[in-house]
């Protein structure tokens, strides 16, 4: 077992472990508990009823938070011919074929956020699939990320459009924004989660699909969230509700 620091047991005394908060207190909860010294990204762990091993029952998708992440998020393009100026004028920070591919593969570079590519350049970043795919950046058509529309695409992650899926334990792991928001911002980003998540609900699942919610900060301990109570966001501090 990790042996945790003066401050961060400090904080975590703060913490009911065996409470389920409500979304509110929880989220206030974490922005007292940060324990870093710069503006922490505050995280939402889902865990689901999903048997991932079953591909009818897996979780992949995108969704754009309504107060966005807080960070200025890094876009690689991979095109050629009139897309690469496409590219650049929506914003990508990088963008090139085979030049590109070449970095990421002899130097290991994936300094960016999100990669996108055109279809007609699957072959070259297919090759990059044993880099990108652990990091979760590998162009996929499934969430937008593989198409001809690479300005729109671009656009789109630049304001904050965030790919989810559930990792091999059935857990989907999210940012909410950054602990110096508005609490009412990071409560309407997680009512849009918790709205997506449902949305996507595959019709196969059995039994309790939203099985336990947890919040926290980058270094700061877990706040259990009762996953029943999304809807109090909506009665009670004015944001959308989610199914």
């Amino acid at each position: 077992m990790p042996k945790h620091g003066k401050k961060y047991l400090e904080v975590r005394a703060k913490v009911d472990r065996t409470k389920l908060y409500a979304p509110a207190d929880a989220i206030k909860l974490v922005q007292e508990t940060k324990r870093a010294g710069f503006d922490e990204t505050v995280e939402v762990h889902v865990r689901t009823g999903l048997n991932v091993r079953h591909a009818d029952e897996q979780l992949r998708g995108t969704i754009a938070l309504p107060h966005g992440l807080g960070k200025d998020v890094t876009i690689a393009v991979f095109a050629q011919g009139d897309k690469i100026k496409e590219a650049q004028d929506a914003g990508a920070d990088f963008v090139g074929g085979d030049d590109l591919a070449k970095r990421i593969l002899d130097e290991g570079w994936t300094d960016f956020d999100v990669a996108i590519a055109t279809p007609d350049m699957m072959p070259v970043v297919g090759r990059l699939g044993r880099v990108l795919g652990p990091q979760g950046k590998m162009p996929n058509p499934k969430v937008g990320t593989v198409t001809m529309d690479v300005g729109r695409a671009v656009q789109e992650a630049k304001a904050g459009k965030i790919e989810y899926r559930t990792d091999r334990t059935a857990i989907v792991h999210l940012s909410l924004g950054k602990s110096s928001f508005e609490t009412q911002h990071l409560l309407e980003n997680y009512a849009a989660v918790v709205e997506e998540l449902m949305r996507a609900k595959p019709s196969a699942v059995k039994g309790k699909y939203l099985r336990s919610v947890t919040f926290a900060t980058t270094h700061g301990p877990g706040i259990k969230v009762d996953p029943s109570r999304v809807r109090d966001i909506a009665e009670t501090e004015g944001a959308p509700a989610a199914a």
